[in-house]
């Protein structure tokens, strides 16, 4: 992958957040093909795990994108290769360590600044995406920061 290839990779995670699919959606599908996934599986597989896991405010969707395709990318497939855990483990931590290094928090309730009753009763009812909406929350800038993250990482271990 190239500089110019991992750009537009990251502005199509923005186009798709943008376009009204989640967080995690955006960041998967952006990088779907190059694990094979055609774009309708990819945004079925990340579909709950939009607004915190299921709009429960936990880990950051985009957050969540960079662990389901860091899986995709070097996830081990037989179930007792230790070291291929540890392999795709670490490459999480990591990344997901700048994740959080670059965004203060992974968890979509500290991200959005919400508390009390917002926090502990959540809602499964989706937001409604307006211009208000996005003016009022900075999910189009973390999904651009997830997206670039594993475009980083792939440019790396293509090196």
């Amino acid at each position: 992958m190239t500089k110019e290839e991992s750009d537009e990779r990251v502005a199509k995670a923005v186009e798709n957040f943008m376009a009204g699919y989640g967080c995690c959606q955006s960041v998967v599908a952006a990088f779907a093909d190059v694990y094979g996934l055609d774009q309708t599986m990819a945004k079925r597989i990340a579909a709950g795990f939009g607004g915190g896991v299921g709009r429960l405010r936990m880990m950051c969707g985009a957050v969540s994108a960079i662990v389901m395709l860091v899986g995709l990318h070097c996830g081990q497939t037989e179930g007792n290769d230790r070291e291929g855990k540890s392999l795709c483990y670490k490459v999480v931590q990591r990344l997901l360590e700048r994740s959080k290094a670059d965004n203060g928090s992974l968890i979509c309730a500290e991200i959005l600044g919400l508390k009390g009753y917002e926090k502990a009763h959540p809602t499964y009812i989706a937001s409604e995406r307006t211009a208000e909406y996005y003016k009022s929350r900075p999910c189009a800038a973390k999904v651009e920061s997830a997206a670039r993250i594993f475009a980083d990482y792939l440019l790396e271990s293509c090196e």
